[in-house]
Parts: structure tokens; sequence; C-alpha cells
């Protein structure tokens, strides 16, 4: 008997989860460890991260048969712009704006998640890409809790400084409802779900590779 959308996205995102040693940048932004530099390198990188994933989202919109799997796409491609009006007082208190955040000179490492979901927005079934990027939320909503407590207690930022982490921290059931619509359809229709798996394994990965890089030195 098929799994439901939501029993299938808890399955998945139970063996995605990653493990709790597995990020090394989080942990010392949490206690205050990771100098400042860093956390401007954060913010570059994500300038750059945001703008591509917009894009990508915008052409999975396209790509879409079904007007749910569309509209779930341009939903995201709208927090993106949200998120990247909320970056910017992020870099400011690090520092970095302007041209500095156009002059960076981007981290492979860091850079690796946008590119294969850029190639997800090419090649990919958009119901099982829809899976897999809600799959990842969990994590990425932890990860930028931690950060906004540890930016608030430890580097004495504001609201605004704080605002890109707040942003992705907070609870997105509408959103979610969306992606589990999406699903469901695919499944009853018997169609996608099959690579799923392997795309939200890699997104994780390629996460993972984006922090642990910030912590390494440059």
């Amino acid at each position: 008997m098929n799994q439901t959308a939501q029993e299938l996205l808890r399955d998945v995102e139970r063996q995605l989860e990653p493990k709790s040693d597995e990020n090394r940048l989080v942990p010392s932004i949490s206690d205050g460890r990771a100098p400042r530099a860093v956390l401007a390198a954060l913010a570059c990188e994500q300038h750059r991260i945001i703008t591509s994933d917009w894009r990508s989202f915008l052409y999975l919109a396209a790509r879409s048969p079904h007007p749910s799997a569309g509209g779930f796409f341009t939903t995201l491609a709208q927090g993106e712009v949200l998120a990247l009006e909320a970056l910017s007082g992020f870099a400011e208190a690090c520092g970095v704006g302007g041209r500095a955040l156009e002059d960076y000179a981007p981290r492979a490492g860091c850079q690796a998640y946008p590119s294969y979901l850029a190639w997800l927005a090419l090649n990919a079934e958009p119901s099982d890409v829809v899976l897999a990027v809600v799959a990842n939320f969990r994590a990425w909503g932890n990860y930028c809790r931690t950060v906004s407590k540890a930016l608030r207690e430890h580097y004495g930022f504001g609201d605004s400084g704080c605002a890109f982490f707040d942003f992705f921290a907070a609870p997105a059931p509408d959103l979610e409802r969306q992606a589990l619509a999406v699903i469901q359809s695919a499944i009853d229709a018997g169609r996608g779900t099959a690579r799923a798996f392997e795309y939200g394994r890699l997104l994780q990965r390629y996460e993972l590779m984006f922090w642990n890089t910030l912590a390494e030195p440059s």
C-alpha cells in the first residue's frame, strides 16, 4: 500500500536528518567562537545563493505540469525575494554591503547547493524536487534558529541583523501544506517520487558542504 504524502515526507526527513556532529560551523557560531569575518563570508555566499535559487524556483514553476506544483515553486521564489531583503540587514551588521557583496569571490564548496538546485530545475521531475526541497527545510530551519539566537547573545546583533535567520527559522505550515498536496497528487497519479530521496540526500550533503566550507580557513 502506498504511503500518504505526509508519511513519505516524514520518512524522508528521518532518513536525511544530519547527525549532530556533521555541521562544524553552526556549533562555533552557537557559542560565539566563529570570527566575524566568517559571518561576513556567510552573508556574501548567501547573497549569491539566494539570487540563484530565485531563478531556479521560477524555472521549476514554469516547468511544472500542474498548477499546484507551480504555485509551490512560485511561493518559494517569492520567499527568496523577502530573504534577500532581510539579508541586507545581516550583511550590514557584518560590515559588508554594496560593492563588497558584488566583488566577493565565492567558494566552490559553498556554491555547490545552488548549482545542484539549478541542475534539478533543468532535469528533475518537479514533484520529486518538491519532496527533496521540503525534506531539507527542517535541518535548515534548525540551523537558522540556532544562528539567530547566537547572533543576539554573542555578537550583539539586533533584530535587523538577525531578520534573515528569523525568516527561515519560523515555521511555515502553509508552505508544507502546499508541498504535501503536490506530493499526494504525484503519488495518486503514479508520477514522480522515485528519485526524490536521491535528490534530497544530495541537497542535504551540499548544504553541509556549505557550512563546513565556511568553517575551514579561507
